[in-house]
């Protein structure tokens, strides 16, 4: 016979191929190792090995009876052929026995095998636990830990478990802004909105330059309706600060004109933001808020000192700085005014009229006086006085400007 593997000579009686270690298959179209295996790997599990040999010994007996099944017979031959079965099958017998042996043994090494595998699992598991169990002690500890601590206080109303949390967490960490966060809504649902502000204004004197925490205090100016401050904030802090938070940063409106001169007309400023932006306005030289009067037009410059405020304000509410401009219009005023009749002497009583423009009031004396916005108001012609008199009159326009003095000498006899 020779190896189906490696095509070498096996012995007779011999079950595996001495040079490739194959093992020989003596009937092809039966796999005793197949039975076996299974038979043993379900002895293992069940805890009973006769389950394989009776199972093996039944195939075993059943090949050999198929095998023998068509042979005749006969004198010499049969005997010679008996001797050599009765040879293969003693070295057969003592080859299968050898091999239970060898399958009882890996069985048990199989199941040393799980029990050591058994073993391993339950130590991976126990070692889970104590990570785990560190793990939400080393979380408990934590920064974060005491920050959600905070939180779920601050949820159900728990404001002194809360404010403690949060102030644990701080001296964790004081450069992270969720602390901070936590603790000026604290302060905010007890109606302290003052102590919640100093809170991140003293943080933000020591930490300049964290941009999370400058982050943390706009939003608490947002969400506390106080917009009007973080323009102001932004303007205190480092251009890196402001370079970091474009969309808290809103441009200032811009006036069509300058306040570095004085006008002599009444003016029209116009006042431009960027695009989506609102702008609002005050007169009164206070600072403008999103009450004040919205823009919608040209602001007329009436005559006189005027102070423009103006703020723009973006889509999400933040406004810009506020800009202020000062305006002087000074309108011309009318020269000394005409007086009728002129200077002479009189044998008559005549009436003395003075032309007043619109917009302006007169004001006369007959006692040589400098006529004041005190002396008599002029209202209607004047009868000239007996003897020699000086008058002098004077005009005022509505801001109080006052105008040349005019000066007659009459002579009635």
């Amino acid at each position: 016979m020779r190896c189906r593997y490696c095509g070498q000579r096996i012995p007779e009686g011999e079950l595996y191929c001495r040079h490739c270690g194959k093992e020989v298959r003596i009937v092809p179209d039966y796999n005793p190792l197949d039975d076996m295996l299974t038979a043993q790997i379900k002895g293992a599990i069940d805890g009973d090995e006769d389950i394989y040999n009776d199972s093996y010994t039944t195939r075993s007996t059943r090949n050999r009876n198929n095998r023998n099944a068509g042979r005749t017979p006969g004198a010499a031959g049969n005997t010679s052929s008996r001797n050599r079965n009765t040879s293969h099958n003693g070295g057969r017998q003592m080859s299968e026995e050898e091999r239970r042996r060898r399958n009882r043994e890996r069985a048990r090494q199989k199941a040393r095998r799980k029990k050591k595998k058994k073993r391993a699992l339950l130590l991976a598991l126990f070692l889970l636990l104590i990570i785990a169990v560190v793990g939400v002690f080393a979380y408990l500890t934590s920064y974060i830990g005491a920050v959600n601590k905070g939180n779920r206080a601050l949820g159900r109303n728990d404001y002194t478990t809360a404010e403690d949390s949060f102030r644990n967490a701080l001296a964790k960490d004081d450069t992270r802004p969720e602390a901070y966060t936590g603790l000026s809504k604290v302060y905010q649902a007890q109606d302290n909105a003052d102590k919640a502000e100093r809170l991140f204004t003293s943080a933000l004197k020591k930490q300049g330059e964290n941009i999370e925490l400058y982050r943390a205090c706009i939003k608490f100016y947002i969400r506390s309706d106080q917009k009007e401050k973080i323009p102001e904030l932004l303007d205190e802090a480092d251009s890196s600060i402001s370079d970091a938070l474009p969309e808290y940063i809103v441009k200032t409106p811009k006036f069509s004109l300058d306040d570095g001169e004085d006008y002599d007309d009444v003016q029209q400023l116009k006042l431009t933001a960027a695009s989506g932006c609102k702008i609002y306005y005050t007169k009164n030289k206070k600072k403008p808020t999103t009450g004040s009067r919205k823009y919608t037009g040209p602001i007329q410059i009436e005559e006189g000192d005027t102070t423009i405020y103006a703020i723009a304000v973006n889509k999400a509410g933040i406004p810009s700085l506020p800009v202020r401009k000062s305006y002087t219009v000074e309108l011309p005023i009318e020269d000394a005014p005409a007086v009728s009749p002129s200077t002479g002497q009189y044998s008559s009583a005549q009436e003395i009229e003075i032309k007043v423009p619109d917009g302006y009031t007169a004001y006369y004396t007959t006692d040589k006086s400098e006529p004041t916005t005190s002396s008599t108001k002029y209202t209607g012609p004047v009868e000239m006085p007996e003897g020699e008199t000086i008058f002098k009159a004077v005009l005022v326009n509505a801001k109080g400007r006052v105008s040349g003095i005019t000066t007659r000498n009459y002579v009635l006899n």
